[in-house]
């Protein structure tokens, strides 16, 4: 099925430039000099802009570069309060948010650069940003641990906040260590977080009530998480150079995975082997497995995404290795020219959008309405096997409508809740109108 645009990534790098690269192909784009970018530091910003953190290797004084796809230098340079590191913006590019040194979220106009608000989030560095998959809240993570949830009308407002942390929507000690990434769910899991941490450990929120769902343990720090788009498996960057699979398909709070099990080496045409498998005896009456890739990359792997939907991963290490992996024999199937040297972030710039109109299931999956009603026709030519799976599929569609009502009574009661925050707002600012009447 043709695809109205081209998948492409954007690869950032604390020493040289930033290399947009054709997803499918492998194939550099185009390539933007000028800023030195830290972790995190490259974001979309709208369709048309790209928002780079610099640090100055002079100086050491922070900017925020504004790139757009058709020159490959900076056309706008935004001053920020302090050096930023990492970056996120609103869909429609009107707003950028920005992580400080001292903890402070800086939340900035597009295309003005104007700092709008600063608000006190973290006791250390904010380490990672995020929008919720609906683009009403940003997640932040910092290097105390902690990830806190703030609904994006707090922070676009025109005037700082005074006693700003109690219009916060959640913030709890997430981790041990620094919050090295976030991941919001989409599809059903559109109401809950992943996050990772140099702790080694991926764990999994409730954005309505702030409370932990399950905890995957690893035996190094971890990167970057991802889910593939039917959210029943997730992908982690290790710090060991390992990129690790695991499995969502559980009911129990707590993966934790301590021994490897040995299995006969298959070797492909590229000669790279299947992994060791490690599975999880902890738990009563079911079996999980963490799976590490092989080969790994001589250096942490940073980043990782998803791309074709879910079919291919590409991953980056620090060494400034790109590779492409077929996720579904877990191989490396590319590896992507690079000369910038070390890569700070690795982000998607475009995703693909079908010729045609299409409903997604709760899972993600693509389908066209229309074939819905011709299953029972269609399964008479079918073979028994096909027939057996078409109907699980079919089961299975029916108990992702349920988790899908599910997930959206959580939305809705987050909602509800970031609702009764504007109103707390608005009958503050009444009575401060009636006070100076009065």
């Amino acid at each position: 099925m043709p695809f109205s645009q081209q998948e492409v990534v954007l690869a950032s790098s604390p020493d040289g430039p930033i290399v947009a690269y054709d997803a499918s192909t492998g194939t550099p784009l185009a390539s933007f000099s000028g800023s030195c970018s830290p972790r995190r530091g490259i974001t979309r910003a709208g369709k048309s802009f790209i928002a780079v953190s610099h640090i100055s290797p002079v100086t050491a004084l922070g900017s925020i570069h504004i790139y757009n796809w058709w020159t490959s230098s900076a056309f706008q340079s935004l001053t920020v309060p302090e050096p930023v590191a990492p970056l996120t913006a609103t869909t429609d590019g009107f707003y950028l948010f920005a992580g400080g040194l001292s903890g402070y979220i800086h939340t900035l106009s597009l295309p003005s650069g104007d700092v709008l608000n600063s608000l006190p989030a973290h006791k250390k560095p904010v380490s990672c940003l995020k929008l919720s998959a609906d683009g009403s809240l940003l997640i932040s993570g910092g290097d105390d641990g902690t990830i806190v949830v703030i609904p994006i009308f707090q922070l676009v407002q025109a005037k700082p906040q005074e006693n700003a942390t109690t219009h916060i929507l959640h913030q709890f000690l997430a981790h041990t260590d620094s919050v090295t990434s976030i991941y919001s769910g989409m599809g059903i899991s559109s109401s809950q977080i992943v996050s990772c941490s140099l702790d080694g450990r991926c764990k999994f929120w409730s954005l309505l009530s702030g409370t932990i769902l399950h905890t995957v343990v690893f035996p190094c720090a971890i990167f970057s998480v991802v889910l593939e788009p039917t959210e029943t498996e997730f992908f982690a960057a290790g710090s060991d150079g390992l990129v690790y699979k695991a499995s969502l398909r559980h009911n129990n709070k707590h993966l934790m995975g301590t021994d490897y099990e040995p299995i006969p080496p298959i070797s492909n045409d590229l000669g790279y082997k299947r992994p060791l498998r490690r599975k999880n005896k902890h738990l009563t009456g079911t079996s999980y497995e963490l799976i590490p890739w092989s080969p790994k990359h001589e250096a942490a792997v940073i980043s990782i995404v998803i791309i074709n939907e879910g079919k291919h991963l590409i991953s980056a290490a620090e060494d400034g290795s790109i590779w492409v992996w077929e996720v579904k024999k877990g191989q490396v199937i590319m590896a992507l020219e690079n000369e910038m040297g070390s890569i700070s972030d690795l982000v998607m710039a475009t995703e693909k959008s079908h010729g045609k109109e299409q409903s997604t299931g709760s899972h993600g999956r693509a389908m066209e309405i229309s074939e819905s009603f011709r299953l029972p026709i269609k399964m008479l030519g079918l073979s028994i096997n096909q027939t057996v799976d078409m109907q699980e599929a079919v089961a299975a569609a029916g108990s992702d409508v349920r988790r899908a009502i599910e997930m959206l009574e959580s939305a809705i009661a987050v909602y509800e809740k970031m609702l009764e925050l504007i109103l707390k707002e608005a009958k503050a600012s009444y009575n401060q109108r009636e006070e100076k009447q009065g």
